[in-house]
This record gives structure tokens, C-alpha cells and sequence, in this order.
């Protein structure tokens, strides 16, 4: 893209801080709208509270574009305040930044929503492209909110892409590492039944993704993110232990992911459930993916 200024909310993590190098290295600057004390962070902090319009919102007056990828991360144990708190944390900022945005008066031209392709629920092998019906459960509830939330915000100037973000791939953060550091030690094996659906990308594909939904004054409405492969858990666990240089890990059945899950203070559903999802829509309006194989993102990620 074009040099400019983009603003990244929620910007402070594995996502955004990959979008923020790679928004940098294309010469744009880099504002950060964030809630965190890091003093390594990539891009100028401004401190908001990601719930309510305060003097932050001035830092949209002009820019480029906005990437929203603010919200808690499901990565914990759906507790009623934790389910609270990730239904909130996505719909306040969602709601703050269309009021701030439709106050401005030259508004950012394009405003870019990250969401999950969780909505599809645990359809097993069905394929789910952007037209498919959501599943049911809680994070199905949270995406359908989130998304109705971002859809019927009054941003009349400005142009809005929903991406429906699948499985990331990527050095340095983000889920892999944790999964390659288990594989390494022998215990990458296949998770219950493995028959569970990992549509899985690039982070690198991510980010032009990104890059696309900015430049193209064609890109509009929603979007599944995600790679054009999606595999199985078995597929995925057996190419990744491949790539670490081991050949066999044990099954680990569904009810020790139970127990794991539980002492590591997340959910069983994280890891057992799955969806098998395509980019329909961006292969459609001519988005060529440069990391198609998983095999060779994987080798490429963890050389």
C-alpha cells in the first residue's frame, strides 16, 4: 500500500504487532490504540480504555485507515465473568470506535473489523464459505453480536470489511509456538478424535489480506480469512511433528485435553471442536494466497 497512517486498535498483540512491522516496513505510520504498558511495542502507544469515546478518538481525524482488533482473548476458562468480559471487551470498542469515527470530521476511508470464523459453530466436515450458517454455543452468541454490533454502526463515510480470522500461523507468538514446543517434546499427538477441522493461514497471507481490505475500494462486507487447505487435527499435528523432527507423539484422548485444558485454564473446545472453512470471496475477487501448503508454512515458520 500507499504510504499513510493507519490505526490499530488493539493493536498491542501477536496480530497486530505483525501488521504493525509489516505497515512499517511499507514506509506508513503507525498509530496504537492500546490498554498495555509494553515498552517494546511497534508504532505510537495512545492509551484508551477500549469501552467509551475519550481523547484518543482525535487520532482518527485524517488517518488512512482503522483496524479494530480489540477483544479478550477466548484463550481462558468461559467462567461467567470471563464470558462477560469477552462479549464486552468486543462490543464496547466496536461501538466506540463507529462513534468516534462518524464524529470525525475527514473519517478514516476504510475501517477493518477482525472476527472469528467461530461463528460456524462445529459443523464437522461440512465446508462453511462466507454464506453458511452459524453453529450455536456461546462463542457462536459472542461472534453473531460482535458482528451485528460492527454491521449497524453508522459510519456513512466509510467504507467496512468484516475478516472472519482463522487458525494463524506464525514465528514469535500466537498459538503455534505453545504447539510446536509440545510437539518438540514428543507430546504432538493427534487431539481426541482428530477428525476436528483446522482452517489454518499464514501470517504473512493475514497481513496482505489486511493490506488488501485497505487498498481495494472493492473489498466490502465479509470475509472468511483464512488458508484455501483447511486439514484435520491429525493432518495438522502430523505435519507439525514432521516439521520439528518428530516422527510420532501418542494419541492424547479427548478426556486428557479435558484435564490439561482445565489445569491450564482454558477450554476443552479450543482444541476439540473445529471448523473447515474457505475464502470463497477473497479467491473470488482475485486474492492469490503466497503460502498455500502446510507443509511448507510450517517449514518455513519453524526453520
Amino acid at each position: 500500500m500507499t504510504a499513510g497512517r493507519v490505526v490499530l486498535a488493539g493493536g498491542s498483540g501477536f496480530l497486530g504487532q505483525c501488521l504493525a512491522k509489516e505497515l512499517l516496513a511499507a514506509g506508513c505510520e503507525v498509530d496504537v490504540l492500546t490498554r498495555s504498558s509494553k515498552t517494546d511495542m511497534l508504532g505510537r502507544a495512545i492509551a484508551w480504555d477500549a469501552s467509551t469515546v475519550g481523547g484518543w478518538a482525535r487520532v482518527l481525524e485524517g488517518a488512512t485507515a482503522l483496524v479494530n482488533f480489540t477483544g479478550k482473548s477466548v484463550n481462558c476458562r468461559y467462567t461467567p465473568s470471563n464470558r462477560r468480559i469477552i462479549l464486552e471487551s468486543r462490543l464496547r470498542s466496536v461501538e466506540a470506535l463507529g462513534s468516534a469515527v462518524n464524529a470525525c470530521t475527514t473519517p478514516p476511508p476504510v475501517m477493518v473489523q477482525a472476527a472469528s470464523l467461530a461463528i460456524y459453530g462445529n459443523p464437522g466436515a461440512t465446508v462453511c464459505d462466507e454464506a453458511a450458517a452459524p453453529g450455536s454455543g456461546f462463542s457462536v452468541e459472542v461472534c453473531q453480536r460482535w458482528e451485528a454490533a460492527f454491521n449497524t454502526c453508522e459510519v456513512p463515510s466509510t467504507r467496512k470489511v468484516l475478516l472472519r480470522i482463522g487458525f494463524v500461523l506464525g514465528a514469535g507468538g500466537g498459538a503455534l509456538e505453545p504447539l510446536a514446543r509440545l510437539a518438540r517434546l514428543g507430546l504432538g499427538g493427534t487431539s481426541g478424535s482428530g477428525r476436528q477441522y483446522i482452517s489454518w493461514l499464514h501470517v504473512a497471507d493475514l497481513n496482505r489480506m489486511l493490506l488488501w481490505a485497505i487498498d481495494r475500494e472493492d473489498a466490502a462486507g465479509t470475509y472468511n480469512a483464512t488458508g484455501p487447505a483447511p486439514v484435520t487435527n491429525a493432518e495438522f499435528m502430523a505435519t507439525l511433528r514432521k516439521a520439528v523432527g518428530r516422527p510420532w507423539s501418542p494419541r492424547v484422548p479427548a478426556w486428557i485435553v479435558d484435564v490439561g485444558a482445565w489445569m491450564m485454564r482454558t477450554e476443552p473446545e479450543l482444541v476439540l471442536s473445529g471448523r473447515r472453512c474457505t475464502p470463497r470471496r477473497l479467491i473470488e475477487q482475485g486474492f492469490e494466497f503466497w503460502h498455500p501448503a502446510l507443509d511448507a508454512t510450517l517449514g518455513d515458520i519453524l526453520k
